[in-house]
C-alpha cells in the first residue's frame, strides 16, 4: 500500500471530520472512487491524465470544504503541472501531398464525362415538356367535368354549410358548458386549498404559543432537546449552501432518511407517533431546522463543529 502524501492526509483528515466516507464523496462529486481513494494515497498513476488530477483535486476540496487556491499553493510539490502538447508535425504534410492531386484529377474527370451529361440533360428536358403537355390535356378535361356538374355541387355544398353550422352552434355551447363546469370545479379547488391552509396555520399559531423547546444536555457534538407542550411533532430540515449527508431515525433506531440532501432541498417528517427522533447531520453550515413550523437553532456552532447530532423527545400535550 503506497505512504499518504501530505496533501492526501490533509483530504482524508477533512472528509472523515465531515462524517462522510468515500461513498457518499463519490455521490457528491460524481467521481469514481478508485480515483478518490488515488488522490488520498498520492497514487496520480490511476488516473487518466496530470490534467485529470488537478480537476480531480479541485472537486474533491470543494466538496468537502477547503480552498482550493490556497491547497494547490500550499501542496503544489505534491499535485503535477500540466503541459501542452506540440501538434505532430506530419499533419501539415500529408495534407500537402494530398491536395493538389486529387484537385487535378477532379477536373480531368469532369471533362471526360461531359458528353454523358449534356445526353441526358437533353433527355429530361424533352421528358418535362411531354409532361406539360398532358398535364395541361387533363386540366382541360377536369374543367368541362366541373362546369357539367356545377349545379349539383351548389345544392349539395349548400346543405353541407347548413350541417356545419349546425354542428358549431352545438359544439360552442358544449364547450361553453364544459368550460363553465371546468371553471366552477377549479375555483372549489381553490377555496378547499385556502380553507386547508388556513386551518393548518390556524393550528400552528396556536401550539406554537405554548410549544416548548428546551434543551436537556450537551456533550461533545451531540445534544438532546426536550418538545413539549404541543400535539403535533413536524419537521423539517433545509440545506441552502451546500450537500449534506442526513440520517433522521426514531427511538428504535428505524431510519425514515439516510442520503445526500441536495443544496437547496427540504425534507418533512411527521414523527406526531414517535417519542424520539434523532437526526444526524454530516456538514451543518446552512442546514435550518424547524420543529411544527418555528425555526430553532442548531445546538453548535457550524464553523466550529461541522457535523452534528440532535436528538430531540417528544411528549405530547395531552399525555402531560
Amino acid at each position: 500500500m503506497l505512504a499518504l502524501t501530505e496533501l492526501g492526509q490533509r483530504l482524508r483528515q477533512e472528509r472523515e471530520s465531515k462524517g462522510l466516507s468515500l461513498e457518499d464523496l463519490q455521490k457528491l462529486t460524481k467521481i469514481q472512487k478508485r480515483y478518490l481513494l488515488g488522490i488520498e494515497e498520492g497514487n496520480y498513476e490511476v488516473m487518466p491524465g496530470k490534467f485529470y488530477v488537478r480537476a480531480f483535486i479541485k472537486q474533491y476540496c470543494e466538496a468537502i470544504g477547503l480552498d482550493t487556491d490556497a491547497i494547490f499553493e500550499e501542496y503544489k510539490s505534491d499535485i503535477p503541472s500540466t503541459q501542452t502538447e506540440d501538434m505532430p508535425q506530419q499533419l501539415s504534410r500529408v495534407r500537402s501531398r494530398k491536395e493538389i492531386p486529387q484537385h487535378t484529377k477532379g477536373v480531368s474527370k469532369v471533362y471526360d464525362y461531359l458528353p454523358t451529361v449534356l445526353v441526358v440533360a437533353g433527355v429530361v428536358v424533352v421528358g418535362i415538356i411531354i409532361w406539360v403537355i398532358a398535364q395541361n390535356i387533363v386540366s382541360d378535361k377536369n374543367k368541362e367535368q366541373a362546369n357539367q356538374e356545377a349545379p349539383n355541387s351548389e345544392v349539395q355544398q349548400s346543405n353541407t354549410q347548413e350541417e356545419t353550422n349546425e354542428t358549431t352552434a352545438k359544439n360552442d355551447n358544449s364547450k361553453s358548458e364544459d368550460e363553465q363546469s371546468a371553471a366552477d370545479k377549479k375555483e372549489k379547488e381553490k377555496a378547499a386549498k385556502e380553507k386547508a391552509e388556513k386551518e393548518k396555520a390556524e393550528k400552528e399559531k396556536k401550539d406554537s404559543g405554548k410549544q416548548e423547546y428546551k434543551e436537556v444536555q450537551k456533550t461533545g457534538r451531540s445534544a438532546t432537546y426536550a418538545l413539549s407542550g404541543t400535539d403535533a411533532f413536524n419537521l423539517e430540515v433545509t440545506s441552502t449552501q451546500a450537500d449534506t449527508w442526513l440520517d433522521v431515525k426514531n427511538g428504535k433506531g428505524n431510519a425514515f432518511f439516510s442520503s445526500i440532501l441536495k443544496k437547496g432541498e427540504t425534507k418533512e417528517f411527521d414523527l406526531t407517533k414517535e417519542t424520539e427522533a434523532r437526526v444526524n447531520i454530516g456538514y451543518s453550515p446552512g442546514v435550518e431546522l424547524k420543529v411544527n413550523g418555528k425555526a430553532v437553532d442548531l445546538p453548535f456552532d457550524s464553523s466550529k463543529q461541522v457535523r452534528q447530532v440532535v436528538t430531540i423527545q417528544y411528549q405530547p400535550a395531552e399525555a402531560q
